[in-house]
């Protein structure tokens, strides 16, 4: 048998991956806002003798940073999306993005922390109207950046737990599923965009500027007036609380996605009833895992007295479960009762 008969069976591991995503140019644009408001603060700081321009012209370095891994994280899986090192595509590159922005949310979520309670015990003097238009100048340009980056469905599937340990080792039919249609894999899902985890990253180092400078305003306005200077370090805390919260949840759900951990239950559920729904075939081992955003890779192993072939099997799984790669391994059931 030639190469170029085996092209029916054939297909690449690119599963959308090679397109420019949504959340790339909306976190370019972030990126160069971001660098701009940096700089001119670090520049006003310097003319004006002002610390307080100048740490949040810092701060903004910090975030253009962690935006400019968000951004790497989508050219480099465009670019290697046919490098055929990568065994399942560059989908995963997307959830390290996401993963590494977590952690940087995290050092930041301390930082705040520390800083806020070493000022609660150690209080230092504010130059109340300087800071107050650092606040809301900052509040300004990271609202902006929450608009831009546009994310408005922050949810995540919780991942399931489960996974079978007796994995089959007998003949194993690699077949990937024609019934996707060949150019299907260059549309599938795209619509899921709360599953982008780079962009949630992204989305989220802004918020957390956001926060900060809104409950700066609320602090410093409460020390100008009614002279509560204790109210801006705990605002800080506050504010540190709620962006590990934030680091958490991403570094959860990054996490899953990097660990391989099975795909949400009501997906297996809907293999298993689809699959099983014949009355003769059982499925004995399932495995999904994403794969990238929305998408998923799928082993399943099943017995039946008459089974169908591999490909019937898989037609029966449709395009909106968003199984983009999928082996079927198929094993009769030799029992008496079955003479």
């Amino acid at each position: 048998m030639h190469s170029h008969d085996l092209q029916p069976w054939q297909h690449d591991h690119t599963f959308s991956q090679d397109k420019r995503r949504p959340g790339e140019s909306r976190t370019l644009i972030v990126i160069a806002i971001t660098a701009v408001m940096m700089v001119v603060e670090l520049v006003a700081g310097v003319v004006y003798g002002s610390m307080a321009l100048l740490a949040d012209g810092l701060h903004m370095g910090s975030h253009a940073v962690a935006l400019s891994i968000t951004a790497f994280a989508y050219i480099y899986a465009r670019r290697n999306a046919y490098n055929s090192d990568f065994s399942f595509g560059t989908g995963k590159v997307n959830a390290l993005g996401g993963f590494t922005g977590a952690i940087l949310l995290a050092v930041f979520a301390l930082f705040m922390a520390v800083e806020s309670i070493t000022r609660l015990v150690y209080p230092v003097e504010i130059v109340f109207n300087q800071a107050i238009l650092v606040a809301v100048i900052g509040l300004v340009v990271n609202g902006a950046s929450v608009f831009i980056l546009g994310v408005h469905d922050h949810h995540h599937d919780d991942h399931s737990h489960g996974h079978d340990d007796h994995a089959d080792h007998h003949h194993h039919d690699h077949h990937h599923g024609h019934h996707h249609n060949d150019h299907g894999h260059e549309h599938t899902h795209d619509h899921h965009h709360h599953h982008d985890h780079n962009l949630k990253s992204a989305y989220l180092h802004v918020m957390a500027d956001a926060l900060t400078s809104v409950l700066a305003i609320i602090a410093l306005l409460a020390g100008k007036y009614f002279g509560l200077v204790w109210m801006d370090p705990v605002m800080g805390i506050i504010g540190a609380i709620l962006v590990a919260s934030w680091s958490y949840g991403l570094m959860r759900s990054t996490s899953s996605v990097l660990l391989d951990r099975q795909a949400p239950d009501r997906i297996r559920r809907q293999i298993h009833d689809l699959i099983e729904a014949d009355d003769d075939s059982r499925i004995t081992d399932l495995h999904v895992w994403s794969i990238g955003p929305s998408i998923y890779s799928a082993q399943i192993a099943l017995v039946a007295h008459k089974p169908l072939s591999p490909a019937e099997y898989k037609a029966m799984i449709p395009d909106s479960l968003g199984l983009v790669h999928v082996a079927v391994e198929v094993h009769v059931c030799s029992d008496d009762r079955s003479k």
